[in-house]
Parts: C-alpha cells; sequence; structure tokens
C-alpha cells in the first residue's frame, strides 16, 4: 500500500517526467498546457522552470521543382542538396499555486505552449520554399478547482481561462533575379501577430491514500481572428517584369485568421508498491484544424474573401496538420525521504501527410527530485528520442497543390532535452 507521504513526494515526478520526454511533439507543441502544479498539497507553492531542446532534424535528396524566376526562386539546384532544418529552443515556465479553505485550490502561471522554428538558411536547394520560419506564443493562464469527498477520496471540478499571444515570421527566397542584377537580395519577408483567449475545464479524482489520481481536461480552441502583420518585399525588385509591378518593391499590410488547437488530456498514476508509483497519459490535439493560413493585402479586407488559393491571396503558412496523438508511459520510485526518481516513454504520432517533416517520435525520459527539506524541491531531467523518417512532396487538397516547389526526404534523427526547475513550498 502506498503511504501519503509517499503521494506527497512521488506524484510530482509525472510534472516532472511529461515536461521532458513529448517536448518535441508533433505540430507547433512546445510545453503544451499543464496544470500539474494545481494538485500540489502545500497551501502555496511558487514553481519556475526551463526546458531546453535540441532536435537534429536534417532534410536530404532536396530538389528544387519550381525553378520559375518569381515566384519560384530561380533554379536553385547548384545549392546544397542537404540542410539542417530544425533549430534549439527554451521553454520556461512559472507558476504560483495558493490553497483556500481545504476545498479551493487556485493557479495561475505563464507558459509558452506552442511554438516553431526551422532555419535551413539561404544555401540550400530548397530556400524557394524556406529560409528561416520563427512562430512564437506567451500564455498567461489561470485556473481553480473546487474538491470534496466523494467515496473513499476527493472529486474536483476544474475550469479556467487563459489569454494568449502570438507572433512570428517566415523568410524565403523570392527570386534570384535581383541579386543577379544587384537590385535586391530576392528574400521576401512575412510578419504577422495576434491574441486571442481560450478556456479550460475538467474532472479530477483522488485517493491520496493510494496516490491515485485520474484527470481528464480539456483546453478550448483560441481564435487568432485578426492575424496582421506585413510582406516585406523591398528586396525583391528590379526594372523588368515580372518584378516591376505590385507588390514587388515594397511593404505591403497583410491580414488573415487561424486557430490554436483545443485539446483533450487523460492522466492517471496510482501506486503500485511500497514507494513506487505508475503512470500514464492520453492526449489528443486538434492540429488539422491547421492547413494553409492564407495572408491577403488589409486593401481587400470585406470585399474578397482571403482563402487558400484565392485571387487575393498573396503569400501564406502551409502546414497540413493532421490531428497529433501523444501517449505516455513510466513508473517513478522514491529512494529516501530526500531523493526520488522517475522513467517515461513517449509516443507522439506525427502531424505532417506527405508534406514537411513532422513524424513519428519516440522519446526515453529519465527525471530525479531533490527535497532537502520541506518547503523546496528540485527537479531536473532530461530525455532523448528518434525522430522517424520519411520525406514531403507534392499535396494537394481541396484542389489546391502544395509542395510543388521543393521536394526531399529525411532519416532517422535524434532530438535530446535537458529540463530544471525548482518549487517553494509554504
Amino acid at each position: 500500500m502506498a503511504s501519503r507521504m509517499f503521494s506527497k513526494s512521488v506524484t510530482s515526478l509525472i510534472l516532472l517526467s511529461s515536461l521532458a520526454s513529448p517536448s518535441f511533439a508533433g505540430g507547433l507543441e512546445r510545453g503544451g498546457y499543464n496544470i500539474d502544479q494545481l494538485f500540489d498539497t502545500s497551501p502555496f507553492s511558487f514553481q519556475s522552470g526551463v526546458t531546453y531542446v535540441t532536435p537534429q532534424r536534417r532534410l536530404k535528396d532536396v530538389r528544387d521543382t519550381d525553378t520559375s524566376a518569381a515566384p519560384g526562386g530561380g533554379n536553385l539546384n547548384t545549392r546544397a542538396h542537404s540542410a539542417d532544418e530544425t533549430a534549439n529552443y527554451t521553454i520556461p515556465y512559472i507558476g504560483f499555486k495558493a490553497g483556500f479553505a481545504d476545498t479551493i485550490d487556485c493557479l495561475v502561471d505563464y507558459s509558452e505552449p506552442f511554438g516553431g522554428h526551422s532555419n535551413p538558411g539561404l544555401n540550400w536547394a530548397g530556400a524557394n520554399n524556406n529560409i528561416e520560419t520563427e512562430i512564437k506564443t506567451r500564455n498567461y493562464g489561470g485556473t481553480c478547482s473546487y474538491r470534496f469527498d466523494v467515496g473513499p477520496g476527493q472529486l474536483r471540478f476544474i475550469g479556467g481561462a487563459f489569454y494568449q499571444e502570438v507572433e512570428g515570421f517566415k523568410e524565403r527566397l523570392v527570386s534570384t533575379v535581383p541579386i543577379l542584377i544587384g537590385t535586391g537580395s530576392g528574400i521576401g519577408r512575412l510578419d504577422l501577430e495576434d491574441s486571442g483567449w481560450g478556456w479550460r475545464a475538467g474532472l479530477a479524482y483522488e485517493i491520496p491514500e493510494y496516490a491515485m489520481r485520474a484527470s481528464l481536461v480539456y483546453n478550448s480552441r483560441v481564435k487568432y481572428d485578426n492575424l496582421t502583420g506585413t510582406v516585406d518585399l523591398t528586396q525583391v525588385t528590379a526594372p523588368i517584369a515580372p518584378l516591376n509591378g505590385a507588390p514587388y518593391g515594397r511593404v505591403t499590410d497583410v491580414f488573415g485568421s487561424a486557430e490554436a488547437p483545443d485539446s483533450l488530456e487523460l492522466k492517471v498514476q496510482s501506486g503500485i508498491a511500497p514507494d513506487w508509483l505508475a503512470f500514464g497519459s492520453v492526449k489528443w490535439t486538434n492540429w488539422s484544424i491547421l492547413q494553409s493560413v492564407s495572408f491577403c493585402p488589409t486593401s481587400t479586407k470585406g470585399l474578397v474573401a482571403c482563402r487558400s488559393g484565392g485571387a487575393t491571396e498573396l503569400t501564406s503558412l502551409d502546414l497540413l496538420y493532421r490531428d497529433g496523438w501523444t501517449i505516455t508511459g513510466g513508473v517513478g520510485h522514491k529512494f529516501n525521504d530526500q531523493w526520488a526518481g522517475a522513467v517515461s516513454l513517449t509516443w507522439d504520432r506525427g502531424t505532417s501527410q506527405g508534406y514537411g517533416a513532422q513524424t513519428d517520435s519516440w522519446t526515453l525520459g529519465l527525471g530525479a527530485a531533490y527535497t532537502p527539506t520541506e518547503h523546496i524541491e528540485w527537479r531536473v531531467a532530461g530525455a532523448v528520442g528518434v525522430l522517424t523518417s520519411g520525406s514531403s512532396g507534392v499535396v494537394t487538397q481541396d484542389g489546391v497543390t502544395f509542395g510543388d516547389d521543393v521536394s526531399y526526404s529525411f532519416g532517422n534523427d535524434l532530438v535530446a532535452a535537458l529540463s530544471t526547475s525548482l518549487k517553494i513550498k509554504f
């Protein structure tokens, strides 16, 4: 039988392991949404942490399949036929939890749930598709729960809201003509930003005596109905067609719309022997709502619908994702009153469907928690995983063709992550 002391010292390893293991999930997943601190048994707790991720995705057999001067970028097949696509990144977290009257717990937190950064550079055969793309989000959340006795344990009702900001950019080689005649770099750049609100709701049931907890939490979509930004083509100009007309040679204000995905996550944990705990989770993320995000000149807003392949579309972010599934399982062990550890295995279903490099991944995570006093807990974790192989090429969706500018393949690549956090309880 697992004791109450066991549940207090080891269940926090679930958060530790989940931070390390799925930190390179599909779609634009980064830290995701995590409210595990809400279940902290201390009246008050402050937690701060960071995860550092180093994905090693390398593209090979790259072929420029659109060699037109514009918008194909020109013939780039004399450039490198391989490139390192991914860039390292960090995931911060800050949270403060407070308990009231033994029945209410509230958590306010800052996180960066979604994002992406690819930086293959200019000197590869697919520069007409991407030189550098980066998306960042900032999430400010507030979540509360109300718990009461039901049977041998306690039932929680969970609810909250969050405010989310997004910003990003993309650069690609629009044409090599300006380079040849000395009128510019030929690079075009899209900048975007917006913000929106979301909400969450869920249930949890806990039996502290057995270190048992099961929770089911839904996080809503965040609508970015007013994506605004600019398309900068000041470096794409020439005294000859087709680079001597609008919108070439100038900055154009643009608009669009998108949504951050909703998700549903089931987490389960239970003591299985003295000082041993098993845990697992299943998460569905609605990445399929992100297909092609179109951007059109602001001057056309309200006149013509801005849609993929539409007459007014100036540029787009083409993702073509399918829904993501993430499954994690593992065990935790309390070695003594100060040290505990956990190991987990995570499978994440890739979100790419013949376009892009988001394939399945497998990740092994290891974590440890050191509690020198009842008020301080330090956690450290590491993970290593495999990004499985695949290829990217032409895909037709709803009558629109994508991926006809570049094709490539990739093998099984490594991803690694390190995370650390400090919790102060009082």
